[in-house]
């Protein structure tokens, strides 16, 4: 049930508690006034839900074009779910249709990032998000209107690897490699150093593919 006072347009339970209220400014939301009787589901243009309040307690909010939440609200716990597997940020890429998810980047000119293009770089800044079954959770410094790419800088990320010289068990830390935009196996504990990008989560035994990495900058 919803009404219209003073420019307000307010959302109510079935006892009249206000639940959810909007104004010209922002948008007021009380999981405690919802009962267990229902949700309450907001669709955009496309007519996929966008915000549901299941059951009164949870909230979720659903961003991506499969329609799955991608970060859910728990009003009995307090807790906040971010889905995705990655924390990343946007960067401005040298060659943006060079690059694409799951390639490993480095620090170019000016700040802007490029596909690796030698091993054991220590201008080595991150996997690009998004390959395989991970999407990111989180993605800083986004600015709307322009093309950016996101960069996974912690969490877990699918990562292009090469594993033609030195095949990859799990747990083996991984930094750049000579072929443009791959992975290798650390096997040079000093060159490694300031070098690896993560640590590797399934292995490849030989030749190149696209494996799951613990992202974590050393």
């Amino acid at each position: 049930m919803s009404e219209t006072f003073n420019g307000r347009v307010a959302i109510t339970d079935v006892s009249g508690r206000e639940a959810f209220i909007f104004d010209s400014q922002f948008a007021v939301l009380d999981l405690g006034a919802l009962n267990n009787e229902g949700d309450l589901r907001l669709r955009g243009d496309d007519g996929q839900t966008k915000i549901q309040l299941d059951g009164g307690r949870q909230l979720l909010l659903m961003f991506n074009a499969a329609g799955a939440p991608t970060i859910t609200l728990d009003g009995n716990s307090g807790d906040i779910q971010l889905n995705g597997a990655d924390c990343a940020e946007d960067f401005d890429v040298i060659d943006p249709a060079s690059v694409g998810p799951g390639s490993v980047l480095t620090i170019g000119a000016g700040g802007r990032l490029e596909s690796c293009q030698k091993a054991y770089d220590r201008r080595v800044a991150g996997i690009v998000s998004g390959a395989g079954g991970y999407r990111p959770g989180v993605v800083l410094d986004s600015r709307p209107g322009q093309k950016r790419t996101p960069v996974a800088l912690s969490g877990k990320a699918f990562c292009k690897v090469d594993a033609s010289e030195e095949p990859v068990e799990v747990g083996d830390l991984l930094t750049t490699s000579a072929r443009t935009g791959y992975a290798m196996k650390a096997t040079d504990p000093q060159k490694a150093f300031g070098a690896t990008l993560g640590k590797a989560l399934q292995p490849l035994a030989q030749g190149t593919g696209l494996i799951p990495v613990l992202v974590a900058l050393h």
